[in-house]
């Protein structure tokens, strides 16, 4: 019979607080004969590797479509730029020059392990956030919900649901400057908390292999970021960001091909 019982896991947060990100269950069997057991840690580390290029791809295509965009496309002229840099700005000299928003950062954290059980189809039973750290008690847990925080911008997605809800009702479009410089801001601060986490040696990172984890973190940051640039900019579309990645890949495969030629060639000889 299985037993279930709590464990909780917490990491040190800047300035001694200390922080459970979330109360996981734990499932002990009794022990059965089984033949070779491959570690997931072990599977998930292989299966980075081969997201690293994916990663090299997807990061070529980002800064070839923001350069083509800011040079030829004058996307540095625009206001969506303009304002969505201003509030990014801000923050930094925030974040640099006045005390950090633990109990902010904290509450966003443990909202985000809270919102991606319940959309894994989890359920919380207990959520506690204060200036001393905080957790979720839940029946479920994974490497989505372990990361959630480090790749999903929550009050850049709060302030969006909101200004899509008021559109409804009022019109708001006068403010689409504003929402820019708040989406700025708080993408910031969710890029520099996350930043500033991740060398502090979380459980949520080691749990399911900090390589595995940081791979997944930067491929999901870049692909929301990838999002918010075709977004914002009127030159750029969904298809042509598509096509420059798809031409990418194809220029990947051929040096991959060229590259295993040489390879078997020099292994003939």
């Amino acid at each position: 019979m299985n037993r279930r019982s709590p464990l909780r896991r917490g990491r040190k947060l800047g300035r001694g607080v200390k922080v459970a990100p979330y109360v996981v269950p734990t499932t002990r069997r009794a022990p059965q004969p089984s033949g070779f057991i491959v570690p997931t840690r072990w599977v998930k580390f292989i299966f980075a590797i081969f997201l690293l290029p994916v990663c090299a791809i997807l990061t070529q295509t980002f800064f070839t479509v923001f350069a083509r965009a800011t040079m030829t496309q004058r996307l540095w002229a625009g206001q969506e730029f303009w304002f969505f840099s201003l509030g990014a700005v801000l923050w930094l000299i925030a974040f640099i020059g006045l005390p950090r928003p633990i109990l902010l950062y904290v509450f966003g954290h443990e909202l985000t392990h809270a919102l991606w059980v319940w959309l894994m189809g989890g359920r919380v039973s207990r959520f506690r956030v204060g200036r001393d750290g905080g957790h979720v008690v839940t029946n479920r847990t994974n490497f989505w919900i372990a990361l959630a925080p480090y790749f999903f911008p929550l009050y850049s997605i709060l302030a969006i649901a909101i200004y899509g809800l008021l559109s409804i009702f009022y019109n708001v479009q006068p403010y689409g400057r504003l929402l820019y410089a708040v989406i700025g801001a708080t993408w910031a601060f969710h890029l520099t908390f996350t930043c500033w986490m991740i060398p502090k040696n979380q459980t949520d990172l080691r749990d399911h292999g900090t390589f595995f984890s940081l791979v997944v973190i930067y491929l999901l940051n870049l692909t929301l970021l990838s999002a918010m640039l075709i977004l914002s900019s009127p030159h750029i579309t969904f298809v042509s960001f598509g096509a420059d990645l798809a031409k990418n890949i194809g220029n990947f495969a051929q040096w991959m091909a060229d590259l295993t030629e040489r390879f078997v060639q020099g292994a003939q000889h």
